[in-house]
């Protein structure tokens, strides 16, 4: 199988993306610069990458960051919720939510595959009934932000749209999957996962902030530091830090 990970440097997609890798596909990554407030994930994504041996695709987006400006991602102008606690993280959707970035992402990934797909297929000769396809996302739907775009039945949808747009799911009939392993995952299950598979949880960065150090007070942090208390870890990436 040919599989897209996207992969932010966070502790959520570095766990789905050594998943991948262990279960034998064909994998390259593609990490996404949004014009987020921080780039500082973004090396993490490269370290992750390096360390599993897949080649990534580094894409600037930034001027997606003026289309979806109601966040606190994306603008300044927006504040980030700190000290929150989780009944109330679960209580709405944050201003942490980028207007469909998902969706947007998805998409890139989805254009990436096909590409590679069609390379296989019209350039090197290969049958297109021995091929499928996978985007690998770090979605989780549990212990998260109640974002919409980070639901199951998002992905059965965007799936199904990604099929009927595409050559190589009309043309060709190639299976193409969206791959999200860790959707139904308690944050503390993600880290006893992760921890197992023996990913790099040391390179990765979650922190909305994007300080020198993690700020420990946002949504990311506190429902990070929150898993791998449940799971009884310590974070390897304070240690290094």
């Amino acid at each position: 199988m040919q599989a897209i990970v996207l992969l932010s440097g966070g502790l959520d997609s570095t766990t789905v993306a050594t998943h991948a890798v262990r279960q034998g596909h064909e994998v390259r990554a593609l990490s996404i610069g949004y014009g987020q407030r921080h780039v500082r994930e973004l090396r993490s994504a490269r370290a992750v990458a390096e360390r599993l041996g897949i080649e990534m695709a580094e894409v600037d987006a930034s001027f997606y960051a003026k289309l979806a400006s109601f966040s606190s991602l994306t603008s300044q102008a927006h504040r980030l919720p700190e000290n929150r606690d989780p009944d109330e993280m679960a209580s709405d959707i944050p201003n942490t939510y980028v207007p469909l970035r998902n969706t947007f992402f998805v998409t890139l990934a989805a254009a990436a595959l096909e590409s590679w797909l069609l390379e296989t297929i019209e350039q090197d000769g290969g049958d297109p009934a021995t091929l499928e396809g996978a985007i690998y996302v770090g979605a989780n739907a549990i212990d998260y932000s109640g974002y919409p775009d980070c639901r199951p039945e998002f992905y059965d949808a965007i799936t199904e749209v990604i099929r009927l747009g595409s050559k190589v799911g009309t043309a060709y009939s190639v299976p193409l999957r969206i791959e999200a392993p860790i959707i139904t995952m308690s944050k503390a299950d993600i880290v006893r996962y992760g921890t197992e598979m023996g990913a790099p949880l040391e390179l990765t960065w979650s922190c909305y902030a994007g300080l020198d150090r993690p700020c420990g007070v946002c949504d990311s942090c506190e429902l990070r530091a929150a898993g791998f208390a449940a799971a009884g870890i310590a974070d390897p990436a304070l240690a290094v830090r």
